[in-house]
């Protein structure tokens, strides 16, 4: 039997950096995986879907060369060429994990692992682990790190992978279908049916819900589904599949809509389902904890620093209801700050920002318009296009618009919405200022070096007190 300091359970995103955190701070840490480090969002998720929706953005800007002065003839691509560059980038990454974890002495151990229930002898209980060869390991730990992260929802649909898939078998495949229908609109449905237009294929969106994005602000996301029709996929709202109509015959996938009074029959080559995904909280002993709570869709309940009902479990990422990849990585850090007796600041969900990596992007941090009205903030809004930013001409991309929602009487930012040009990678400005408090002034006092995209941060803040310089 080893002792521990804290056993992580789960090498995904949220697992891996806490444990890297946890040596940093002098704990002595195992980190149990029974796949490969770095989970889901490295080997099935956020990695090799953007290598894929890179590779897709650079064909689509190819396609436009005329409109830049440029002349590319016999413009093409080879998708097993693509899906091969995405297996490297993991592949290296991989690597990095796996270098991380050794130079930072914690000790990483391959198998299965089980809680076994606290006794008089262990009153943290173990954590039992099965290698791949067979063996079994005791671990005796001070404190357990949740991060068994969560897989794919599927409704009840039967899954076989070829015809009928999730995301995860969406990745694996080494070619590209001719048609598809994707069910469920959320951030993984609208970056799927994305990226496969721009690869040619037949597109049809079926949501459920009045709108796409359901977590984004309503002008963003209207103004992401207005770009979508543009480009000719075909999508659909207030449609409820039925799980079981779906079908797989003669090598197409098909299945019933109700869209109003009306059941439509839809066929594709394949079917993406993609209605979010469900935290992995079975089958390894964390139902024989009593304390542990749970709270809507099965995630575990926890505080603002990973702490469960049970003192010595922590939970973090998307098995406590993350559902981000940084998210988790983050509530790691807090999670083995607070273990280790240090006072980090307890998360705060809405302070997160949230990236959809679609053409074109979307980003957001904080409050919508309507979150922020309904928790009693009498709002100050400022928009700004994307026409007006000349880094957007420049760039041949000028859709889209900046939104930022201040308090009325305070002048402090309660949230941000971005739909335009590369948001993701300056949606970091907004996040900032919400964990500064800053006010709408203040981002419109920041000097943004001109021409960047990044201005339009500038004149929507400026825009908020009706003082933008460019509209």
């Amino acid at each position: 039997m080893s002792n521990f300091d804290v056993v992580v359970l789960g090498g995904g995103t949220g697992g891996y950096v806490a444990a890297v955190r946890g040596a940093q701070l002098g704990l002595k840490v195992a980190l149990v995986e029974k796949d490969k480090v770095g989970g889901t969002c490295l080997h099935r998720g956020c990695i090799p879907s953007k290598a894929f929706l890179r590779s897709a953005e650079i064909l689509h800007t190819m396609k436009r060369a005329k409109d830049f002065g440029l002349v590319a003839e016999s413009i093409g691509f080879d998708f097993g060429a693509i899906y091969n560059r995405k297996e490297k980038i993991v592949g290296n990454l991989h690597k990095g994990v796996q270098a991380l974890l050794k130079k930072n002495g914690v000790t990483v151990i391959e198998g299965t692992g089980a809680l076994v229930p606290p006794s008089i002898f262990s009153p943290n209980g173990l954590v039992s682990v099965m290698t791949p060869a067979g063996q079994q390991e005791l671990l005796e730990p001070e404190k357990i790190i949740i991060a068994t992260g969560s897989k794919p929802k599927t409704m009840g649909i039967q899954i076989d992978g070829e015809h009928v898939l999730t995301s995860d078998d969406a990745l694996m495949r080494q070619t590209l279908p001719k048609s598809v229908i994707i069910i469920g609109a959320g951030v993984i449905g609208m970056e799927w049916a994305s990226l496969y237009n721009d690869f040619g294929v037949q597109v049809t969106v079926l949501e459920y819900l009045p709108r796409i994005l359901p977590t984004e602000d309503e002008e963003v996301a209207a103004e992401l589904e207005k770009l979508m029709k543009r480009r000719k996929i075909n999508i659909i709202t207030g449609a409820a599949v039925d799980p079981a109509s779906v079908k797989v015959e003669n090598g197409e996938a098909s299945l019933n809509a109700k869209i109003g009074d009306e059941v439509r029959r839809f066929s594709a080559e394949i079917v993406l389902v993609s209605v979010g995904r469900e935290p992995v909280t079975q089958g390894f002993g964390l139902e024989n904890r009593e304390k542990i709570a749970y709270k809507r869709g099965g995630f575990i309940e926890t505080d603002g620093y990973g702490r469960t009902g049970d003192p010595s479990i922590y939970a973090i990422g998307d098995v406590a209801g993350g559902g981000l990849a940084h998210v988790a990585s983050h509530q790691g850090i807090i999670a083995m700050e607070h273990i280790k007796g240090l006072e980090p600041h307890a998360f705060e969900f809405h302070k997160v920002p949230k990236c959809v990596y679609t053409r074109p992007e979307v980003a957001s941090v904080g409050y919508s318009e309507a979150e922020a009205r309904q928790k009693g903030f009498e709002v100050k809004v400022g928009k700004f296009p994307f026409r007006v930013i000349g880094k957007a001409q420049v760039h041949g991309d000028i859709d889209g618009f900046a939104k930022l929602i201040a308090d009325a009487k305070t002048g402090d930012l309660l949230g941000a919405h971005l739909i335009g040009p590369e948001v993701t990678n300056y949606i970091s400005e907004a996040g900032l200022a919400m964990v500064l408090n800053a006010s709408a002034w203040e981002i419109g006092q920041t000097i943004h070096p001109h021409p960047t995209l990044s201005e339009i941060f500038g004149e929507a803040a400026l825009a908020v007190d009706g003082r933008a310089i460019h509209m």
